[in-house]
């Protein structure tokens, strides 16, 4: 494996992401006598436009058995090709609304006039069902999930630098430049909510971040088994 894609983990005492196994080893330690059923786990994974997210979490949604992504609620309309509950979870306000009001989001937000939410009782009957539930959200959703969920497994995909998101934005051809320069705006704020986030990865490499999001799924996995 390409040794491209730079692991940290945040914690009350920073450490480097070493490898698997020493990882593995202390998750084995850690859960040495613990004898409770398996519930699914909460993954978290959160990037600036450009930085690469969503390549990433369909290759894991692909390689990864027993990983399953949350689909959000949503009151924009639905646009060509979309379907409900694959997509999106289609909505009016009043209903989104009323369910916000009833704390049946776990996050939400309201982007561009329209709402977005995770659902509270799809997130905790998958994971209860031992399911493990990726969850593609911003900055802002994780910190709001972080409160609640303390447990849930955050991860950062970070570009190499802020130059290089901005190549590859530019280079996508679909922006114009008020639009890139609104992308980069947001990806400073972003990459400095980053601090919240357990582990952030470096995305240098696209072969070499899949493989090290894969193992920290599964050092995580061995922690709650």
């Amino acid at each position: 494996m390409s040794e491209n894609a730079t692991v940290s983990v945040n914690t009350s005492a920073p450490r480097t992401f070493q490898s698997p196994a020493e990882d593995a080893a202390f998750a084995e330690k850690e859960d040495a006598g613990t004898n409770a059923r398996r519930q699914g786990r909460l993954f978290i994974i959160s990037a600036p436009s450009g930085a690469g997210k969503s390549t990433v979490v369909q290759r894991l949604l692909a390689s990864v058995d027993n990983l399953r992504f949350s689909v959000s609620t949503t009151t924009r309309p639905r646009r060509p090709g979309e379907i409900d509950g694959r997509d999106y979870h289609f909505t009016d306000r009043p209903t989104f609304e009323a369910l916000r009001a009833e704390g049946e989001f776990i996050e939400w937000a309201e982007v561009h006039g329209n709402l977005y939410g995770t659902r509270r009782s799809t997130v905790e009957k998958t994971l209860e069902n031992g399911i493990d539930l990726l969850l593609d959200i911003d900055t802002q959703g994780c910190r709001q999930i972080l409160e609640t969920m303390p447990t849930a497994v955050s991860i950062f995909i970070m570009p190499p630098s802020l130059e290089v998101l901005e190549q590859r934005l530019r280079n996508r051809g679909t922006d114009d430049p008020e639009v890139i320069a609104t992308r980069l705006k947001n990806a400073r704020a972003e990459i400095e909510a980053s601090s919240i986030y357990r582990y952030i990865v470096i995305n240098d490499d696209l072969d070499a971040t899949v493989g090290k999001i894969q193992e920290i799924i599964e050092i995580e996995r061995r922690r709650n088994s």
